[in-house]
């Protein structure tokens, strides 16, 4: 088995300024397909141009994280598929040592890097003495599936535009008895919520937390039906409603338009909306 089994996933949205880091750190043996959430021919014909490994396909809208991972997710040939964000970089041995757990957890269904956040490098020593940890639910930004696991699971809900796609998935795959590991070897640097061009911080802003509501919701209702997610978001709803109108008294207009963008995502959620709002770029 080598690291040609392997064919990594990136869904990307203005992503220009990271994802050239990201595909530098990938060995030009992997096949690596990019879904762009736009029609932009420039950014298609840049990478296919500078990396011979690579297949940009061009969603023509912006689809979100999980319908364009979804996309090619369907085309994978290989045994296995490492989802990355575009503001991940791999380090030189991170898809020998996902290759060598394999062999030691054949059945997994998904794994990870053990440190799934940014504040937890500092405890990077402590890793060489762990083994593989179980666990109900990683972080979507690093996911190395096994392909044949996903025949009767499915890969991520496409309902969901952006927040919870990836613990929702997670959360199938454990209902079905399957596993899902963090692993001490795995070694990927992540950014954290850079995947985009800087210009466009914002809007993006404004997204996440119209999102952030609406999958929180959304998740809950799911799988514990509308009145107990009620219950669960109503402080949520109130916090956003108080803050709107606070900020609108204070005159801060920036602080206002995050909150109202909170409690416009978790209104459409509650009345059933799907999750409509793309953010203005």
């Amino acid at each position: 088995m080598s690291i040609k089994d392997i064919t990594v996933i990136i869904a990307t949205f203005r992503s220009g300024q990271k994802i050239k880091s990201c595909l530098n750190s990938i060995s030009r043996e992997v096949k690596v397909i990019i879904v762009e959430n736009s029609n932009d021919n420039d950014f298609k014909n840049d990478i296919e141009n500078n990396f011979s490994n690579v297949e940009c396909i061009l969603s023509g809208q912006n689809l979100g994280y999980g319908r364009a991972n979804n996309i090619g997710l369907k085309k994978v040939k290989t045994k296995y598929a490492l989802i990355l964000n575009p503001d991940a970089t791999l380090n030189n041995l991170t898809l020998d040592n996902f290759l060598k757990v394999t062999n030691q957890i054949p059945d997994f269904a998904i794994m990870g890097p053990y440190l799934q956040e940014e504040k937890d490098k500092q405890s990077e020593e402590r890793l060489k003495n762990l083994k593989p940890k179980s666990v109900i639910n990683l972080k979507g930004f690093a996911m190395f599936l096994n392909i044949i696991k996903f025949k009767n699971i499915g890969f991520f809900d496409d309902s969901f535009f952006f927040y919870f796609e990836e613990i929702d998935l997670c959360k199938r795959v454990i209902d079905k008895g399957e596993k899902i590991y963090l692993i001490p070897e795995i070694k990927i640097n992540h950014d954290g919520g850079k995947s985009h061009d800087n210009e466009i911080n914002k809007e993006m802003e404004l997204s996440r937390n119209w999102h952030w509501m609406w999958s929180t919701f959304t998740y809950h209702k799911k799988y514990k039906g509308f009145f107990i997610s009620l219950v669960i978001i109503f402080p949520k709803l109130g916090s956003a409603a108080f803050n709107v109108l606070l900020y609108f008294l204070l005159l801060k207009k920036d602080k206002k338009e995050i909150y109202y963008h909170r409690l416009s995502g978790l209104f459409n959620a509650i009345v059933g909306k799907p999750s409509w709002y793309r953010p203005k770029v």
